[in-house]
């Protein structure tokens, strides 16, 4: 079977699946994911088994110690792959509900209802808890999923997507609701990309090289998960105990993830009080800096930065630090080198951080905090299945409503257009 013939007969049943999907009640959705939840568990040993194959075979290939955890799963990694579709159960199911609603002189009752969008396909590399969090999420909000995981964590995703599917069904789900691309020719990718007949919305979890290829490539509408080249500026007007403990969190508590930062940006002004307790701090936690030459010189333990350090995600522990000489030289610096995705600013002046909210193109704008905090259950709204860094549909955590669109509703007693 050719990539084509895979991913078409996938579009096929997912998009029988969804015709049902829309039209199922809330009960019958979240009856299916405490069954989706309690299936993982069961069968854990199974699937722990299939990522340590997973592991051994990315160890072999030299993969990266930041590859390999996000590749990992644990007993514990899939306690909380359990709980998390046991957190979307609960969640308010957004299909169905009217964004607003009006009524026209002629009568008529206008109503805008959130609708599910569809086949959703998703593509993402490494994480296979992701097809665990992908299944649920676009079952909850009424939509079909295929799943395109990556070559190292083949084995893991099969056995995962397997688990869920089959205890969905058996609960009373569309088969096909929820099906992974068993091949792992990169021409499936391509066609899932192009599947503009069954998929209605890709969504793109990965690194530089799949979102270029989703820009060349993709035919079906996709959004961005995109890169996080993260900042925090350390303003004059810094309080620099919070600083430290601040930088430090976004930097060192999960460094591989999209939300983590990337580049310190430090004022003048306070370089000298700041930078050696929070290199002295970083270096002690394994953490590698790189720095401006005024970094160099204020802390000896950094090493030399280069312009490629400044436009780089490392997900790693990695840190790139430069000194600026104000808000205007962080600004433009987070212009040329962010991502869109999530910036920060540490400051007890209110104008500065009325300034930077305002002039900082980002899909998160961060006053006093941890960028690490851009995740839809930590902003309170539940799981969500990526970050969105770009403006049209949804932008930032895309949660069970960024999953649907509306539709309206019109509803009359006869009334007619006049000449």
């Amino acid at each position: 079977m050719t990539p084509s013939d895979e991913v078409r007969l996938l579009g096929e049943r997912a998009k029988a699946a969804s015709r049902v999907l829309c039209g199922l009640r809330t009960e019958v959705k979240n009856a299916a994911l405490q069954a989706m939840a309690a299936a993982l568990e069961a069968h854990q040993g199974e699937i722990l088994w299939e990522n340590e194959a997973d592991l051994a075979a990315a160890r072999d290939a030299g993969l990266t110690g930041a590859m390999l955890k996000r590749l990992g799963l644990s007993e514990s990694k899939l306690a909380g792959m359990a709980a998390g579709l046991r957190q979307v159960a609960e969640l308010p199911d957004p299909v169905g509900s009217v964004v607003d609603g009006w009524s026209r002189p002629n009568g008529l009752e206008i109503r805008r209802v959130r609708v599910p969008l569809g086949v959703i396909g998703i593509i993402y590399e490494s994480r296979p808890n992701v097809t665990a969090d992908a299944a649920g999420l676009c079952l909850k909000s009424g939509n079909a999923v295929i799943l395109r995981g990556g070559t190292e964590a083949i084995r893991s995703n099969r056995a995962v997507a397997r688990v869920l599917s089959g205890s969905a069904t058996a609960a009373g789900i569309p088969d096909g609701a929820i099906q992974l691309v068993q091949s792992t020719d990169r021409q499936t990718a391509t066609a899932l990309m192009q599947a503009r007949d069954y998929v209605d919305c890709l969504i793109p979890r990965g690194g530089p090289g799949l979102l270029q290829a989703m820009r060349d490539q993709a035919e079906v509408p996709f959004i961005v998960d995109g890169a996080g080249v993260c900042h925090t500026y350390v303003d004059a007007a810094a309080d620099l105990d919070m600083a430290v403990e601040v930088a430090f969190n976004a930097k060192v508590q999960y460094p591989a993830v999209c939300n983590a930062l990337e580049t310190l940006l430090v004022h003048r002004d306070v370089a000298l009080a700041y930078l050696p307790r929070i290199v002295g701090k970083l270096i002690a936690a394994g953490c590698e800096v790189r720095g401006c030459p005024t970094t160099c010189a204020l802390a000896p333990d950094a090493r030399p930065a280069t312009d490629e350090d400044w436009d780089t995600e490392y997900n790693d522990l990695i840190l790139s630090i430069r000194v600026v000489d104000g808000l205007d030289e962080a600004l433009d610096h987070i212009a040329r080198h962010g991502t869109l995705h999530s910036e920060a600013i540490i400051t007890r002046d209110r104008e500065a951080a009325r300034r930077f909210v305002r002039e900082v193109d980002a899909a998160a704008v961060y006053i006093n905090a941890s960028t690490r905090f851009t995740d839809g259950e930590r902003f309170g709204f539940g799981a969500e299945i990526g970050i969105s860094t770009q403006k049209l549909h949804a932008r930032g955590p895309l949660g069970l409503p960024e999953l649907t669109c509306v539709k309206f509703v019109i509803e009359g007693d006869g009334q007619i257009v006049g000449g």
